[in-house]
């Protein structure tokens, strides 16, 4: 056989090899799509990872004042949206039952109204034959006692928030006295042993103050919803007042 012939088949089988190669399947695109589930499902398995290296015993409870805490928030944001009266309105309605149908059909308006205002109304209204003055020392007292049902649970949600990062600064310190132990038991100062006892002692503070912060606004909107119905119940009670002294004049 010529070598020239040999030389082009040599040449033409080298070729077809490259263009094999070529056109082979590429395996980058099943790693490509593992790692998009990856980065879908890692969120939530950080989360699971972090919690475990924490330690349950410091993280649990961490948890458990986040659950109750935004329970007790739940609940009084709710009960503090249903209190809320337009006093304006019920205003006009009780001075419309004043002209038409006296004391009784006043009462009768503010007891089928729901709230803190209607219920003082309510208490007002029932001392009015006992003079202006116990109206208005009726109103002082049974305001006190809505301050004291608006603010329920206030107490119970400032103590999650205080205890949360306690337990995670519990839970560092602790954390460093088990790392220090373990550079004592191994003799040597490792960078990896030190580094990982830290990482898993810090943990506990970035969950208790995490806990606390979210906490904390739901905290401030529940005094600031308080304090706005507060104002409420005290610029309708002045004006209830006037409003019982005016009906008592024209009688």
């Amino acid at each position: 056989m010529s070598p020239v012939i040999t030389q082009a088949q040599d040449t033409t089988e080298t070729e077809d090899a490259a263009v094999q190669t070529t056109t082979a399947p590429q395996p980058s695109s099943p790693a490509i799509v593992d790692d998009v589930v990856v980065e879908e499902q890692g969120f939530h398995q950080v989360l699971k990872e972090k919690f475990i290296e924490g330690g349950v015993t410091f993280m649990t409870p961490i948890l458990l004042c986040l659950i109750l805490g935004l329970a007790v928030s739940l609940e009084r944001i709710i009960t503090l949206n249903l209190s809320a009266t337009n006093t304006k309105k019920l205003l006009a309605k009780v001075e419309d039952a004043l002209e038409t149908g006296g004391i009784e059909a006043a009462k009768d308006v503010t007891k089928d109204t729901r709230g803190p205002v209607a219920s003082i109304f309510t208490q007002g209204l029932m001392r009015y034959s006992e003079g202006i003055d116990m109206v208005e020392k009726s109103i002082i007292a049974y305001g006190s006692v809505e301050m004291g049902r608006l603010e329920k649970g206030l107490i119970w949600l400032a103590l999650f928030i205080a205890t949360a990062p306690m337990l995670g600064f519990l839970g560092t310190v602790i954390g460093m006295i088990e790392a220090f132990d373990a550079i004592e038991a191994a003799g040597d100062i490792s960078p990896s042993l030190v580094a990982g006892g830290i990482k898993v002692a810090l943990i506990t503070t970035v969950g208790g103050l995490i806990v606390a912060i979210i906490l904390q606004v739901f905290y401030n909107y529940i005094v600031a919803k308080v304090d706005s119905l507060a104002n409420s119940m005290e610029d309708a009670s002045i004006s209830l007042v006037d409003l019982l002294v005016r009906h008592k004049l024209t009688r």
